[in-house]
């Protein structure tokens, strides 16, 4: 079993489950323990994390969406499953929230460490067991029992020597991810140093976690591309997007919020004519779509000084079209 498919899964789900709402099998959470100022995991989250993201299973699970998605993609599912042979988890039974951080690495080269703060009800001794069967070390840390797995070395990449870890810091709640992210969470349990005194960070999260979100995302624009070099003529055309922030809700539908801080006012129009550009371009081809009609005339573009905002909504009738485009061949 590799320990990092976890974290690979959850930064998955949190990344695109807030754009689309379409990959909501495997992660959520109930609102206990949720407030204005974060769910109670981040103090876990160090303060010198890039990005924090968080997402709601309960809701997710029950949602009306989530049931189009399901009858469309049944086979979405296996790999909830293989996860579930390979861990000993049913992260849509055991699970209850999930908190992800990126933290990058020194000098920024690299992608970065990922911890995932789980919430839920866990089979400690089955996981245990299944790690150690498949090579698993346990170490012991400020008298918790860390699981520890190696990871292969691909070649090339700088940190790819980053050992992977679990550690249950507190009944139902379990740390997974880099293992030097897992120890300094449970550092953390003293409650100093966490994000929850990063002041810019939090201003921004206190914008998106009103209560009411499933699933929300905050950070710096640049640790998202840490890692990751884009090709020249597309990273010369990216405005000086500087924090970011990401919001959405999935019920009966799938609505959104996007917002981006720029380094100046001009680089703020420069990003509002790019996406007003592809706006429109949208709504010229989807005139022989009618069924995209909705969620492009619920797109709203506004933001003011250095500050672009961008909020949508898909429509449960828009995940009807998913039958069809499953069941079509892929062009090759």
């Amino acid at each position: 079993m590799k320990t990092r498919y976890f974290v690979i899964a959850s930064a998955l789900v949190l990344v695109v489950g807030i754009g689309t709402g379409m990959v909501a099998y495997y992660v959520g959470v109930p609102q206990l323990g949720v407030g204005r100022t974060g769910p109670a995991e981040l103090r876990y989250v160090p303060a010198d994390a890039a990005v924090v993201a968080y997402a709601d299973v309960h809701t997710l699970m029950g949602s009306e969406i989530r049931q189009r998605i399901r009858q469309a993609m049944p086979g979405q599912e296996n790999g909830q499953r293989e996860f579930k042979d390979q861990t000993g988890i049913d992260i849509e039974h055991d699970v209850d929230r999930v908190v992800a951080c990126l933290e990058p690495t020194p000098g920024g080269a690299g992608e970065g460490r990922g911890l995932v703060l789980a919430r839920g009800r866990f089979d400690t001794a089955r996981l245990e067991s299944l790690m150690r069967d498949h090579g698993a070390t346990i170490d012991t840390y400020k008298g918790k029992q860390l699981i520890i797995e190696a990871p292969p070395v691909p070649a090339g990449r700088v940190n790819g020597g980053e050992t992977f870890a679990v550690l249950f810091i507190e009944p139902g709640l379990a740390a997974v991810g880099s293992e030097a992210l897992v120890r300094r969470a449970v550092d953390l349990q003293g409650g100093s140093g966490s994000i929850t005194t990063n002041d810019e960070l939090m201003n921004l999260l206190r914008g998106v976690d009103d209560g009411t979100r499933t699933m929300w995302a905050v950070g710096r624009f640049d640790a998202l591309a840490q890692g990751h070099e884009l090709p020249p003529q597309i990273a010369s055309q990216l405005p000086a997007i500087t924090w970011f922030s990401v919001s959405g809700r999935v019920d009966s539908a799938v609505s959104a919020s996007i917002r981006a801080d720029t380094r100046d006012d001009a680089a703020a129009k420069n990003l509002r004519d790019v996406v007003q550009g592809f706006i429109g371009l949208a709504r010229l081809q989807a005139s022989a779509r009618p069924e995209f009609k909705a969620a492009l005339d619920s797109v709203q573009l506004g933001g003011t000084g250095k500050t672009v905002t961008l909020s949508f909504t898909v429509p449960p009738s828009a995940f009807d079209l998913l039958p069809n485009q499953a069941s079509q061949p892929r062009a090759h």
